[in-house]
């Protein structure tokens, strides 16, 4: 009976440690909490759908890992890597060299300028000059609100910081802000919405800058973890050159959003 009961333990143990293995093998990839349409929201019974949970999909299937949407506020989301809580990010970052001292990237997946937005009828460009004097809305700890503070903040009135990208559209719909400043993409989703359509348009794309702006969007991986980024980088340049990009993104987009 002991030697049974042993057996079975170690069974047990073995079934167990297996297990812990397995789960192990789970890739906890960061996205921001906030909806971020068209790339990752939740929908109505609160799974996570768009283009960039579809690229995740297709990204970890041919890089042959198991990867688990994971949701985390924005302004958290590098702490959140570094401290090992997720495994890599894939919300839409743009690959600046202010964050590369803190974390790795990948290969880029697509780079879209950033743009501004404003009521219909105001006439006003993305130019700072054009600007002066006005409330422009910006998403926490983005690159545009980086670029706001370092091209508008000295000519405009103010540059109001929200924690979603949507608080910062339902405030201009609301004339509680003059202009917002955000990528492209995510706005024009705004402006294809009822909302967006009743109430605003697109002004204008900003002067690039890199240094801020970055050179495109790219998976946020931890500084030295070589193995997942090769392992990645691989996976995007498969999914590009085998159709699977394109495929998914004309679901979402009208033009090619990978950029030059």
């Amino acid at each position: 009976m002991k030697n049974l009961l042993k057996t079975a333990a170690l069974a047990l143990a073995v079934s167990v440690a297996a297990f812990g293995a397995a789960s192990a093998q789970d890739l906890k990839i960061g996205v921001a909490a906030e909806p971020y349409p068209p790339f990752s929201s939740p929908d109505a019974s609160g799974k996570w759908v768009g283009w960039e949970i579809e690229f995740i999909d297709a990204v970890c299937a041919e890089a042959k890992v198991t990867c688990v949407v994971t949701p985390v506020a924005w302004d958290g989301i590098i702490p959140a890597l570094t401290s090992k809580k997720i495994d890599a990010i894939m919300g839409s970052m743009s690959i600046t060299d202010e964050r590369k001292k803190t974390i790795d990237f990948s290969d880029k997946y697509y780079n879209t300028p950033a743009s501004v937005i404003g009521p219909k009828g105001e006439k006003f460009d993305a130019s700072p000059d054009s600007l002066k004097g006005k409330i422009i809305g910006v998403q926490v700890s983005t690159v545009s609100a980086d670029y706001a503070k370092k091209y508008f903040a000295p000519v405009a009135s103010e540059i109001k910081e929200y924690q979603t990208q949507d608080e910062a559209n339902q405030d201009l719909a609301a004339g509680r802000v003059d202009a917002v400043i955000a990528d492209l993409i995510t706005l024009d989703a705004f402006l294809k919405s009822d909302q967006g359509k009743a109430c605003c348009d697109l002004k204008g794309n900003v002067k690039d800058d890199p240094e801020i702006l970055g050179t495109g969007i790219g998976i946020g991986l931890r500084k030295g973890d070589t193995e997942l980024m090769n392992k990645f980088n691989a996976a995007i340049k498969t999914v590009r050159s085998n159709g699977t990009y394109d495929k998914i993104s004309k679901k979402y987009f009208d033009f090619d959003i990978y950029g030059g």
